[in-house]
């Protein structure tokens, strides 16, 4: 007896993780939560985002080229599903999920004050795939609250409690079960 069985085809990859991506400038701009996000390659640093062209933040980050990725912790469950679930067309996401507006580094997108990591981008391409864009970003600045910075200036992503999305689900992933290159010990 096999002990697999064939599913229907879908986006089963998982976990992947939330990102509350914020569009605009300080006077108007939106936020948009997905899940479609990832790293694409480390020199020059680029990731992605994929959005559809129906979404209000697609046509904000095509026009003025830059966005964040805003990492959300657990105690951003309710703002994360509600900035993923609410129109940017109708409703003030700052306002309304009651997030506030940082000033960014680098680029003139605000940042979510209350994400723990927030990771500004410049748009190098946008390639069309189908019921998405993507969106091919350069980091240009990685900023973090200084709890989960450790002493040689990297993330503690463990400390951080961060989201992850998994099949209409959220699940949080913080627990640390080896480091990298454990094979080679």
């Amino acid at each position: 007896m096999e002990s697999k069985s064939n599913v229907k085809v879908q986006t089963a990859l998982a976990p992947v993780p939330i990102a509350m991506v914020s569009c605009g400038n300080e006077l108007n701009s939106n936020i948009t939560t997905i899940a479609w996000t990832g790293i694409i390659n480390s020199e020059p640093p680029l990731v992605y985002v994929s959005i559809r062209p129906t979404r209000h933040s697609y046509s904000i980050i095509k026009e003025l080229k830059e966005f964040v990725i805003n990492i959300p912790d657990e105690k951003l469950i309710f703002e994360a599903d509600f900035c993923g679930t609410k129109s940017g067309k109708e409703i003030d996401k700052f306002k309304e999920a009651k997030l506030t507006k940082q000033k960014a580094k680098i680029v003139n997108v605000p940042l979510i004050k209350e994400c723990p990591i927030n990771i500004e981008c410049k748009v190098k391409e946008i390639k069309k795939l189908g019921s998405h864009d993507m969106f091919i970003g350069e980091i240009v600045a990685v900023n973090a609250n200084n709890e989960f910075i450790k002493e040689n200036g990297s993330i503690d992503y463990g400390k951080a409690n961060l989201l992850t999305y998994m099949g209409q689900e959220y699940f949080v992933a913080n627990k640390k079960i080896a480091d990298r290159g454990i094979c080679l010990k």
